[in-house]
């Protein structure tokens, strides 16, 4: 049987990963084996990697990277022992493939060590751009050490062509995320309610900020500029979900809990939702706000209002549900405003997604199973003018 093995780090990525996981656990001629790391393992982070079993999936391995530290050298050190932990576990479980995906960097710690241990890598979510976060860098990265490539739409797998991957290896496949969509048991209203212990009033507003890893402004003064904005809608019930472990994430945590004390009776903050909660919280919000990438592919296909804060995702396709703001307050507060206008909400249900439309578990699955297992790879060059 050919071995598939997932490495999963943060509560988000497992999300949009487990319906491929779900179609390879299901195949008689496949083997999933799964890696937590990352926030999954950490209690900060609400041991995430328990969602993982709940779901019924078997954890073969736990690779304890994460450092009680978000500054650049703990993030630095934490890559060092995820390289050692993976090379244990990759040795041991000798996958065929290793699946990855997107920009973060326990996935560059995973990716170094199959590369060097000559284990074919199948990328998924790579040719985007978020000229924000060094998460722009290290998905490219990725990408050069990957032999197979899942995109989210034509753009970014031109991207991924251009960055000298031949284009047989790349296939547009459409967003993962959105697999989730069409068989969701979604949660009705009344029922967030009781889960949050909280009445969701109007307007809602579910809100996930994470710092801008390459910016030279202080995380921490963005996200204050945020809550200058949030004061200025004193009747909406504001839900946050806590930010990465990324350089500056707990600083921010700690600001969230600061103006959730101060506002009690209509905001509370969550380390993590999964995937049921947060989608059925996203259909019911008035206004998704942030710089979460769930902001531009998730929220429009469903047919919501985004306010995308800075250039955390700058680079990355964006619906006509989209409005950007920098992070300056009165920015932000003309945002939400017109996200709220009459004007702008009779244009939602006319928002076409631009990340495809679902079903992408089960074609990446099937490609997997046939691709050859080399890692060898020739540099695809574009022949100009």
């Amino acid at each position: 049987m050919r071995k598939i093995m997932v490495v999963t780090g943060t509560r988000a990525e497992y999300g949009l990963l487990s319906s491929l996981m779900k179609e390879v656990s299901s195949d008689s001629d496949l083997q999933l084996n799964i890696i937590a790391t990352g926030m999954h393992l950490s209690p900060e982070f609400g041991f995430t990697y328990r969602e993982i079993e709940k779901d019924g999936f078997k954890i073969d391995a736990k690779v304890e990277m994460l450092l009680s530290s978000d500054t650049h050298t703990g993030i630095a050190k934490s890559m060092g022992l995820g390289v050692i932990g993976f090379a244990d576990a990759l040795e041991r479980l000798k996958p065929d493939i290793l699946v990855v995906l997107g920009d973060r960097f326990e996935i560059l710690a995973a990716a170094q060590v199959a590369l060097i241990a000559c284990i074919p890598i199948a990328h998924i979510h790579g040719g985007e751009l978020s000229e924000g976060a060094c998460d722009d860098s290290i998905r490219h990265a990725v990408t050069k050490m990957a032999q197979w490539h899942f995109v989210a739409a034509e753009s970014y797998r031109k991207r991924v062509i251009q960055l000298g991957e031949a284009p047989a290896r790349v296939f547009n496949f459409g967003a993962i995320g959105l697999d989730h969509l069409p068989q969701m048991k979604w949660l009705a209203r009344e029922e967030l309610e009781k889960l949050f212990d909280i009445q969701l009033g109007s307007p809602l507003f579910l809100v996930t900020y994470h710092p801008e890893t390459l910016s030279h402004q202080d995380p921490l003064s963005s996200m204050n500029e945020l809550f200058y904005a949030l004061d200025e809608f004193p009747n909406a019930t504001v839900i946050f979900t806590f930010p990465n472990a990324d350089a500056g994430g707990r600083v921010l945590i700690k600001r969230i809990n600061e103006w959730i004390s101060l506002n009690k009776e209509r905001a509370k903050s969550f380390i993590s939702l999964g995937q049921q909660r947060y989608l059925s919280l996203m259909r019911e919000a008035d206004v998704v706000l942030g710089n979460s990438s769930s902001g531009l592919i998730e929220t429009p296909a469903l047919k919501k209002a985004t306010v995308n804060i800075g250039d955390r995702q700058k680079g990355r396709l964006k619906a006509s549900s989209v409005i950007d703001a920098t992070v300056q307050r009165d920015e932000i507060i003309k945002a939400i405003k017109y996200a709220l206008s009459e004007q702008f909400c009779k244009k939602l249900p006319d928002t076409k997604s631009l990340y495809g439309q679902g079903n992408v578990g089960f074609k990446i699955k099937e490609v997997l199973k046939s691709v050859e297992l080399s890692i060898q790879k020739s540099f695809h060059n574009i022949e100009y003018g």
